[in-house]
This record gives structure tokens, C-alpha cells and sequence, in this order.
């Protein structure tokens, strides 16, 4: 199979990710911190190891700032319920995933408002001016995706975590994108809380995401409660994080394995998987831009605005139509609206979606072309 829909989740996994969740079943089956035996301490360490090394990766200020959580939207779910009030206002961007804009719709009714801003692909003045426009006296957080899981666009973050601190706000941004692709640093770059899918661009397995603060003591409320494994006796919910925010039973084999993802990364190099994502990219883009049939949404990608995907249609078809077409070839890729319609809404897609095509570190050229092929013989 040429599997060509990496972003919604990378495939194949590293084969370091495979054997780290395989020895996790066999070596740290013991619930982790739950118990004074060796199999439980050995599993409460390897459970630290990453949440180390997901410090390390993205400069958070030590381990006690990451927090793991099952996936990029409950990480996203966790700072937008757990910092709002009445009254507070969120901007976003008209990029925005649904696993920004349900919850901020469903606290329309506890008196929550938003605007969003537009952003403005390859001019980043032309972005900061739209969202210092949107800011309002009791605009509380700017909740923003690095990178539209539509249509590759890379927002600005560092230059908008500057402005909102202008405005005494918070900014947390949606890098389920981004996350093991574009660099983030998240003291250099001041976000206030970093939200990652651990099974993208970090290579982990599905089920694993991340939550990361810039101040470990920055509280937010609580989305579920329960056991910790810490202060047992009490009835209320531990302070300090990450247990504040990690209740249950942990996923340990996926811990293991997005630590494997991630040290997967930062073997191969961050940075040259993206240039060579990237160039892959640019390459499927001049092949389809050859092809009558075929509209493009965004200039060609490059390194200075875009992220490794694309989105098209062919003429005469519903992207769905296409999907099936090249399911036939055995090509998989993404069709429809992406849980994005605010990106869609933005570029005149909305009626019928996007094929959408995303690379890995593991997509040959040659699958590109056997996709461009595919598309070339509809008729």
C-alpha cells in the first residue's frame, strides 16, 4: 500500500517505536508508581525517562512541565475548560481544527466569546495585525494552530506569543501538526502551553499526546479527577503537576513507545526530516500542478510558510470520489473536510473538502509519482 495520509496519523511506525511498546507489555507490566516492588519502580523510571526526554525535546523547563494525556484534543480540551471564565474572550485563527472550535462552542453557553483572526499565508504582518485587531480587553488566551492540518499554512507563533503578552494574555498552541517537525522551543518561544499528538510528526503510537507548560505552577482546572497514586487519603485532586492532570492508569506501552518516536526524531534529525518532507511536497505539487484537471488551494510550499501537505481537487469529482478512485490503485490518502471547516470555510472548499496528501520520512518519490499516475488517468 502507498500510504500517503500522514497526518492523521504517521505510518509505518519506527521500528524502534514497535519493539519499545512490545518490551513495555513484557518488561513494565506493573502499574507505574502503584506499588513498592521492583517491576513497578522500573516502570514509575521509564515513565519519567520520557517524560524527560519530552522536556529535553522541546525546552520545556524541566520534566514536571509535561504531562501526558491520550491525544493532541484532550491536551486542547484541558487549557481551554480548564483556563475560561464568564466573560473571557479567545482569539483564534480562521484555520482552526474542531478540536479547538467544539469546545469553545460549547462554552458559548457559560458566557465564553471568540473571534477569529485571519492569517494571511507567506505575510506574517499581515497576521499580527489581524489578531492585535481581535484582541479585546478580556481576551483571556489565544489558542492557535502552528499548522493547518488542511492546507500546510504555518502561523507565526512566536511573533504571537509576544503580542498576546502585550495584552496580558495567554497563547496555547495546537501542534498536532507541527510537533517533530517544525522547530519549538517552548521558553524561547514564550507559548504558555504546548499541546502535541504523539502518533504525527513524533512517530509514537496512537492513543499518546502531550501537554506541556511553560510554568509547571500554572493551575488550571481540572477536566476528570481520581486516582494518582500520591495523597491517596485525600479526597481532593493533587496540586501538583503533572499528577494534577494525569488521573487513571497511565498508557505505559504508548509512553514508551512516542519516547522511542521521539528519540526516532531526533536521530534522523528533526530539521532534515523536514527539509526532506518538505522538498517531497514541492516535488507532488509540480507534478499535479502539470495536470489540467487538478486546482491547487496554496502557492507551492515552501520552507518559510508551509508545512509537508497539500491539498487539491480534481475537476468534475467530490474529493471522496478521488479517495475512492485511488483507494482502487491501493493509494490512501484523506478526503473531505478534514474536522477543519473553518479552514475549509476560508478557502472556498466547504461544499466538498480536499484530497489531502501528506508525507513522511518514510514516503519514496517513487510512490509520489505512482499517485500522480493514478490522477493522470482520470478521464
Amino acid at each position: 500500500m502507498i500510504y500517503l495520509d500522514n497526518s492523521a496519523t504517521t505510518y509505518p511506525k519506527p521500528l524502534a517505536v514497535r519493539q519499545a511498546m512490545a518490551r513495555a507489555l513484557s518488561g513494565y507490566g506493573a502499574n507505574p508508581g502503584r506499588g513498592g516492588f521492583a517491576m513497578s519502580a522500573r516502570t514509575g523510571q521509564a515513565v519519567y525517562d520520557c517524560r524527560q526526554c519530552a522536556a529535553e525535546f522541546f525546552g520545556a523547563a524541566g520534566p514536571e512541565c509535561v504531562v501526558f494525556q491520550p491525544s493532541c484534543t484532550q491536551a486542547l480540551n484541558l487549557v481551554i475548560k480548564g483556563t475560561l471564565h464568564s466573560g473571557d474572550h479567545v482569539v483564534v485563527t480562521d484555520l482552526e481544527h474542531n478540536a479547538v472550535m467544539r469546545p469553545l462552542t460549547a462554552m458559548a453557553a457559560k458566557g465564553i466569546t471568540y473571534t477569529a483572526a485571519q492569517v494571511t499565508p507567506g505575510d506574517n504582518d499581515a497576521t499580527l495585525d489581524a489578531f492585535r485587531k481581535a484582541m479585546q480587553p478580556n481576551t483571556k488566551l489565544l489558542v492557535c494552530t502552528h499548522g493547518s492540518n488542511v492546507f500546510g499554512i504555518r502561523v507565526p507563533i512566536e511573533r504571537l506569543a509576544a503580542l498576546c503578552h502585550q495584552y496580558n494574555a495567554k497563547i496555547c498552541v495546537d501542534a498536532a501538526q507541527t510537533a517533530g517537525v517544525a522547530r519549538i522551543h517552548i521558553m524561547e518561544s514564550g507559548i504558555d502551553y504546548l499541546c502535541c499528538a504523539g502518533h504525527k510528526g513524533l512517530y509514537g503510537p496512537m492513543g499518546t499526546g502531550l501537554l506541556i507548560f511553560r510554568d509547571a505552577q500554572d493551575k488550571l482546572a481540572t477536566l476528570i479527577e481520581g486516582g494518582t497514586g500520591t495523597q491517596s487519603r485525600s479526597l481532593f485532586q493533587p496540586e501538583e503537576p503533572p499528577e494534577r492532570y494525569e488521573s487513571g492508569t497511565l498508557n505505559v506501552p504508548g509512553i514508551l513507545g512516542l519516547r522511542a518516536g521521539m528519540e526516532f526524531v531526533k536521530k534522523q534529525g528533526r530539521e532534515r526530516i523536514y527539509q526532506d518532507e518538505m522538498a517531497k511536497t514541492a516535488y507532488l505539487y509540480r507534478q499535479l500542478s502539470k495536470l489540467k484537471k487538478v486546482k491547487l488551494y496554496t502557492p507551492l510550499p515552501t520552507l518559510d510558510w508551509a508545512m509537508p501537505l497539500l491539498s487539491f481537487n480534481v475537476e468534475g469529482m467530490a474529493s471522496e470520489e478521488v479517495g475512492s478512485y485511488l483507494a482502487k490503485w491501493d493509494i490512501g490518502v484523506r478526503c473531505g473536510l478534514h474536522c477543519a471547516a473553518a479552514a475549509h470555510e476560508k478557502m472556498g472548499t466547504s461544499q466538498g473538502g480536499t484530497v489531502r496528501v501528506s508525507v513522511s520520512a518514510f514516503t519514496k518519490k517513487e510512490e509520489l509519482d505512482a499517485l500522480v499516475r493514478a490522477i493522470s488517468r482520470i478521464k
